[in-house]
């Protein structure tokens, strides 16, 4: 098993090739971290020069082929979650004081009032130009993960079995000799384990990416109907799709869907293992 691990995207990147130790695996896990590094320049919400922070800087641009795809991914994601994926909270994540790296924030920053959860957030894509609403900024930095996991799995699968994770956001091309790749998923009472053969798992939750804001809790999981951090509903929603990108749509929806996230992965027919505010998990969607 031939592995690689760096950091990108604010995550710890692994990727796993089942395939003899050759150069031709060596310069292919090479491309993988090349790939995340390049992505990383075009959609960090950080880097003031990315392509992201230069659309929403200026509200239009002529947008690379990834910005394109990747704006679309998600616009297509917010339509059949109903809103419940949504990559215009920019601005709801920096009120939230999420305004820079995870590593950097400032924990006695002054609150900011949130936008409004009610004023229009218009993404047109038309040919090349990406044009932003009055005062809509883009956060796409979950989706982005999921899709990077993807097109490494396809650098990395005409070699052999293969796993990217970016930081749970996790992409798998073909089943290992010894067969489907063990996922440990954390839980309450420790770890369960998932084989995944094919496809992508991601998990969306509020019980790591959390800080103070003077005093008060604050977690990066945005509620599109209030703009402010969800309350409530699961602490972790793990799922399992036919991709890294479907799985981080999927689970972000089915969390924010609150109270309801059980039957909303029952409904969608997502396998999901769901950590309630209770601390109880539950394996849902046909997962067993």
């Amino acid at each position: 098993m031939e592995r690689l691990a760096f950091g990108a995207m604010g995550t710890r990147v692994e990727a796993l090739l089942e395939a003899p130790p050759t150069q031709k695996a060596r310069v292919a896990l090479a491309r993988v971290r090349e790939e995340f590094e390049r992505l990383e320049r075009i959609f960090s919400r950080f880097i003031r020069e990315s392509e992201l922070s230069r659309l929403n800087e200026a509200g239009a641009i002529d947008a690379g082929r990834d910005l394109r795809v990747v704006v679309e991914l998600a616009l297509a994601a917010r339509e059949r979650t109903a809103g419940r994926f949504d990559p215009t909270l920019h601005d709801a994540l920096v009120a939230a004081g999420y305004d820079r790296t995870f590593d950097e924030l400032d924990e006695d920053a002054a609150p900011r009032p949130a936008p409004d959860p009610g004023a229009a957030r218009d993404v047109i894509v038309r040919g090349r130009r990406i044009t932003l609403g009055p005062g809509v900024r883009l956060d796409l930095g979950g989706i982005v993960k999921g899709y990077a996991a993807d097109r490494c799995t396809r650098i990395l699968a005409p070699l052999g079995p293969c796993l990217v994770n970016a930081g749970g956001d996790l992409a798998v091309a073909g089943t290992r000799s010894e067969g489907p790749w063990p996922v440990a998923v954390d839980v309450p009472d420790g770890r369960l384990t998932l084989a995944v053969a094919e496809g992508g798992l991601a998990t969306s939750g509020r019980d790591r990416r959390r800080w103070r804001q003077r005093g008060e809790e604050r977690h990066h999981l945005i509620d599109p109907a209030t703009c402010r951090p969800a309350e409530g509903g699961p602490l972790t929603v793990t799922v399992a799709a036919p991709s890294a990108t479907e799985a981080e749509v999927a689970s972000k929806a089915i969390f924010l869907a609150g109270p309801r996230a059980q039957q909303e992965a029952e409904l969608l027919g997502a396998p999901a293992v769901i950590v309630g505010g209770d601390g109880r998990t539950r394996l849902v969607g046909g997962l067993a």
